[in-house]
């Protein structure tokens, strides 16, 4: 049984109960965000550390804290659980005392986003539906494509022109019909609405779905739980349309309020400095609708973010900070995470170590920090962005001179 008590407006605070809204009627539907609640004493009777020993090691094991009924949760699951990785030598290269990283570029489709496509999945056949559909600028897309091939449900994509060719790939391999929109993430994203509404397919859209920040909620309770006896200080990591860190920091405190951990941590959020508008609402207390801003890191391209208020209240509420980053540190990163620590993250991933050293550089973080990096995509999913940044080889003629040359250079 599901223990979902109530679903409220992260603006007005106006609640409903699970099924009578998506968005807030009152507020609309680019600003009456919802926030799913549970009842987390009921939670805290079975989800226990003694209980947790027993279950499968992937997202699933946090049931009780899912928007699904028991009946409509896989048995078996191969999503999350992914590894920490110590990285000493780039913890010393950003000038602090510790850093862990996150990999979710372990997940079966290479990202993070498996987490809530996964339950997004879940949820439409729970209630019903005979087909999923997303907008996305690739890695919500190709997850989503993904869990709805497992599932045997048609999917349908809308993605924008610069959509990078290995998401493209992904997406067309499972099965999915897909919509590559001449224009804008912006226009994609409201065309699929449209198509939605008209077809009568599950919207896995974060801002018009609520229940998919539970899904990425997992990514910061399993954290959580990996950590528990051993805490960072701060989470870094990348922020585009906002659901991301704010289901992060969601899972993390969840896991505190159930009395699995007894600690908490910052939340830095990082975005490019040249489409940033999250972090400038963080400071302003206000979004920019505009639109305008671009970056190489296509995963965070999102000029217009549906759920920049969750994601500034995260932040807030852990008592973090944001810092912005250009795309030229960016770029530098990739390959640094890479060489010191044997994890190729995608530009949107690296950016969550950019910010580290933005962060190191600003005071905000102090050198006896302890840091986890959130790497949210692996780097294959975008190769034309992980070339621009780690430049080209050594083209030479089939002779030993040749490459005793370029060793001696």
């Amino acid at each position: 049984m599901s223990l979902i008590t109530k679903l409220v407006c992260v603006q007005c605070g106006a609640s409903y109960k699970e099924g009578e809204a998506d968005t807030c009627p009152r507020c609309g539907m680019d600003e009456g965000i919802l926030d799913v609640h549970f009842d987390l004493e009921r939670a805290k009777q079975t989800l226990t550390r003694e209980n947790l020993k027993g279950r499968t090691r992937s997202h699933w094991r946090y049931r009780e804290l899912l928007p699904l009924e028991e009946e409509f949760i896989p048995k078996k699951g191969y999503v999350g659980w992914t590894p920490i990785v110590n990285a000493p030598r780039l913890a010393e290269a950003l000038g602090i005392r510790r850093l862990r990283l996150k990999d979710e570029g372990r997940n079966p489709s290479g990202s993070f986003k498996d987490r809530p496509s996964s339950v997004g999945v879940a949820r439409a056949i729970q209630v019903g539906a005979k087909a999923v559909a997303c907008a996305s600028t690739g890695n919500a897309a190709s997850s989503l494509a993904r869990a709805a091939a497992v599932a045997g449900r048609p999917c349908y994509i809308f993605v924008a022109k610069f959509v990078p060719q290995g998401k493209l790939a992904q997406l067309l391999a499972y099965g999915a019909t897909v919509f590559r929109v001449q224009g804008t993430y912006a226009q994609a994203y409201d065309l699929c609405n449209q198509a939605c509404e008209r077809f009568g397919w599950y919207n896995r859209n974060a801002a018009i779905n609520p229940y998919l920040v539970e899904g990425k909620k997992t990514g910061g309770m399993e954290l959580a739980e990996q950590l528990a006896g051993d805490p960072p200080d701060w989470i870094s990591a990348s922020v585009g349309d906002g659901c991301s860190i704010a289901g992060m920091y969601k899972g993390v405190a969840s896991m505190q309020q159930i009395g699995i951990t007894n600690w908490s941590a910052k939340m830095l959020g990082v975005q490019a400095a040249g489409c940033d508008p999250v972090a400038r609402a963080f400071r302003d207390g206000k979004l920019d609708r505009s639109g305008r801003g671009d970056t190489y890191a296509d995963s965070i391209n999102v000029g217009i973010p549906r759920n920049w208020r969750k994601a500034v209240n995260a932040v807030r509420d852990s008592g973090g900070a944001y810092v912005t980053v250009g795309d030229d540190q960016i770029m530098k990163a990739v390959p640094l995470t890479g060489r010191l620590t044997g994890v190729f993250a995608e530009p949107a991933g690296a950016t969550a170590v950019a910010g580290i050293a933005a962060a190191r550089e600003a005071g905000i973080i102090g050198p006896d920090a302890d840091v986890l990096a959130m790497i949210t995509g692996n780097g294959l999913k975008d190769i034309a962005g992980a070339l621009k940044a780690v430049g080209d080889p050594h083209d030479v003629e089939p002779t030993i001179d040749n490459v005793a040359r370029v060793v001696a250079g």
